[in-house]
């Protein structure tokens, strides 16, 4: 079990997909640092439809605060609770700074005994 694994508990899976303007925008890139600096693994990659898809993988917590803008009431017990969630809202919300994300479909979501990747990375 590697040590990400170890330090946070449960592992969770889930695809995702970014509509709007993604592509031609360093959108791969982005959103491959922003993983790597969230200590998330999985790839993301262009599709022919002209949106942006992908996995990430990682602690559940880590994993639950990505997808945290795509629900509408949620309580945060501190102002440090809403800035890291706020920072981790890159596939919902935040893209490069030339980007625009219309929508981000989430599915496929599931717990994991291991991960499946090593680190974040961009597929052609």
């Amino acid at each position: 079990m590697s040590a990400l694994a170890k330090a946070s508990g449960a592992l969770k899976s889930v695809d995702y997909e970014v509509f709007g303007r993604v592509q031609g925008v360093c959108f791969r890139m982005y959103t491959e640092e922003e993983a790597r600096k969230l200590g998330v693994v999985g790839w993301v990659k262009n599709t022919r439809q002209g949106t942006v898809t992908g996995q990430v993988q990682g602690p559940e917590d880590k994993v639950n605060a990505i997808q945290y803008f795509k629900q509408d009431l949620v309580s945060l017990p501190s102002a440090k609770d809403t800035a890291l969630l706020i920072q981790k809202s890159w596939l919902s919300k935040v893209g490069s700074p030339s980007s625009r994300i219309d929508r981000t479909n989430f599915s496929n979501e599931k717990e994991i005994s291991k991960l499946d990747f090593s680190g974040f990375s961009t597929r052609y």
